[in-house]
């Protein structure tokens, strides 16, 4: 027999503290895209690389940041590393293994928009004079970027849900972390979560938003 009593207010009461959680939610997603954006570049430039040794290291990032769990890639910054008297905060951590995870991601996405732009600019640039490096930072990276930008909405999106994973290493300071801790107190499991779930849609639904608005001002014709 169904016999739950709801007790918002009281859930709604702790509402400026999971506000507070979503705000170091946020730090840490665009931290974590920051990081990524750069580390993706970089591979992506090993990958066009002569040197077996940086396309091999680029490829194997990849590989391993897309077919195995945001958990384990968390898990090895956070206890991994430990076994090698590397001991990161699990803030630390959170954010080492979502960065991770989105510069394989973004890395991806950088090779098929690279894809879409024709090999006969690269070429013009290098007959003016620019070395590979140069016809890359001028020619191709703007291009590049403008295409793979609202792709990267969507891992932007997936780094904020990934910061939930941060729990499994005793992150209590973002909204998942912040909600836990008010349910282990109150045990309103259904109240705090389903108020932490809306947050997060809040936070995703925004930020796609914006990224949308931010695109259409920056790359209108």
């Amino acid at each position: 027999m169904f016999n739950y009593t709801f007790r918002w207010n009281q859930a709604l009461q702790a509402l400026p503290q999971m506000l507070n959680g979503a705000l170091v939610t946020l730090e840490i997603a665009l931290l974590s895209m920051a990081i990524g954006l750069v580390c993706a570049v970089a591979l992506t430039l090993f990958r066009r690389s002569d040197s077996r040794i940086l396309k091999g290291f680029a490829a194997t990032w990849v590989e391993v940041a897309r077919n195995t769990p945001a958990l384990f890639q968390i898990y090895m910054a956070h206890f991994g590393l430990g076994a090698f008297g590397i001991h990161l905060s699990p803030f630390t951590s959170l954010l080492a293994g979502i960065a991770f995870n989105n510069a394989g991601y973004l890395s991806e996405n950088f090779r098929g928009a690279l894809k879409a732009i024709p090999d006969t600019q690269a070429r013009a640039g290098r007959s003016l004079g620019l070395t590979s490096l140069q016809a890359f930072r001028y020619i191709l990276l703007p291009q590049m970027l403008r295409i793979a930008f609202l792709p990267a909405t969507n891992q932007m999106v997936w780094a904020i849900l990934m910061t939930s994973l941060g729990v499994t290493v005793g992150m209590n300071t973002d909204l998942a972390g912040v909600t836990q801790a008010l349910n282990a107190k109150s045990f309103r499991t259904f109240e705090f979560f389903a108020i932490a779930a809306v947050i997060y849609y809040v936070i995703a639904k925004v930020v796609t938003l914006a990224a949308r608005a931010l695109a259409w001002r920056l790359f209108r014709s």
